[in-house]
């Protein structure tokens, strides 16, 4: 699935990055071992994958379930592309626990498997870090057709009272909105779309511009994130990640992006299938997990959506 062992002109990597930022990051490192052993993965010949199948990161996904059971986490809402949708999720109150741990599944593209793209390792390339995530930034400069999508996330130590950790670098990808992932799937092996990195400001919080990922077969529609929190000088292979998860796309946003525009039409029997509790990644995690890895999202199809989600960590 995704690879890219190649680095073409963009040799100058997260070094590069560093001048080009031209900011001091200071950020807490976690001793943390990152087990990956991932051996190359068989290149994607049809839309998405199962992240189950094979873990190159220290997460690890199993098929088992836990008593939470629904498969909604979120307020209702319509598909209408004139009306506007409110999904919740995430925490308030200053209230925050740790996210669990999860695959980074077989398209990371962060260092730990081999790809059919020709670039292995997104995080020594120079361009990576980025707010807008919608374009490839290798050899290409397609951009990714979708819903928009404006997520902040915001990175905090649950063991110091839900203080922001600030500096840290978050590295995030997903599928685009026919289920295929840049650098690994067919037809988009040359792309390096829907992937990149931020660096926490001083309340912890980065904003990703991107596009709604589709729902491919077998999982909940999700977004992979890393978090590093040594910052950039520390995020140069997914095995040296302080925490590797996933956000769980709201029930209520989903419907309205899958039903609604023609773009996911492949979505909506995929969807049908699945649910929090039956997916293989999210199943096992309690109900308060799941409401934390959940961003709340508000907007519409024609103006795009917005939302936060709350990341925690034992800084």
């Amino acid at each position: 699935m995704e690879d890219h062992d190649h680095r073409h002109d963009h040799d100058g990597g997260l070094a590069h990055d560093l001048k080009t930022i031209g900011r001091n990051l200071i950020g807490r490192r976690r001793a943390l071992g990152i087990l990956a052993g991932a051996g190359g993965f068989a290149a994607v010949t049809a839309c998405g994958g199962d992240d189950s199948a094979s873990s190159s990161g220290s997460g690890s996904a199993t098929g088992s379930t836990s008593s939470y059971s629904t498969s909604s986490t979120g307020s209702t809402s319509t598909s209408s592309t004139s009306s506007s949708t409110t999904t919740s999720g995430g925490t308030s109150g200053g209230s925050c626990i740790a996210d669990p741990t999860e695959t980074n599944g077989p398209y990371p593209a962060d260092g730990t498997n081999s790809a059919s793209g020709s670039i292995s390792n997104v995080l020594t390339v120079s361009g990576v870090v980025r707010s807008d995530i919608r374009s490839s930034f290798i050899n290409s400069t397609t951009t990714a057709d979708g819903v928009q999508l404006e997520l902040t996330l915001q990175l905090v130590d649950v063991n110091n009272g839900c203080a922001a950790i600030a500096g840290a670098a978050i590295y995030i990808w997903h599928c685009d909105a026919a289920g295929k992932y840049s650098l690994y799937s067919s037809g988009v092996t040359t792309e390096s779309y829907l992937r990149g990195v931020q660096v926490t400001d001083a309340e912890g919080k980065v904003t990703f511009t991107t596009i709604y990922p589709a729902c491919y077969s077998g999982r909940w529609p999700h977004i992979h994130f890393e978090i590093f929190t040594g910052g950039l000088t520390s995020a140069s292979t997914g095995r040296a990640a302080s925490l590797i998860s996933q956000l769980a796309l709201p029930a209520a946003t989903n419907t309205a992006v899958f039903t609604g525009d023609t773009r996911y039409t492949a979505s909506i029997a995929n969807y049908n299938a699945i649910s929090i509790s039956s997916d293989n990644v999210f199943g096992d995690n309690s109900s308060a997990q799941i409401a934390q890895m959940t961003p709340t999202l508000s907007g519409s199809l024609t103006a795009g959506y917005t939302g936060t989600a709350l990341i925690g960590i034992a800084a």
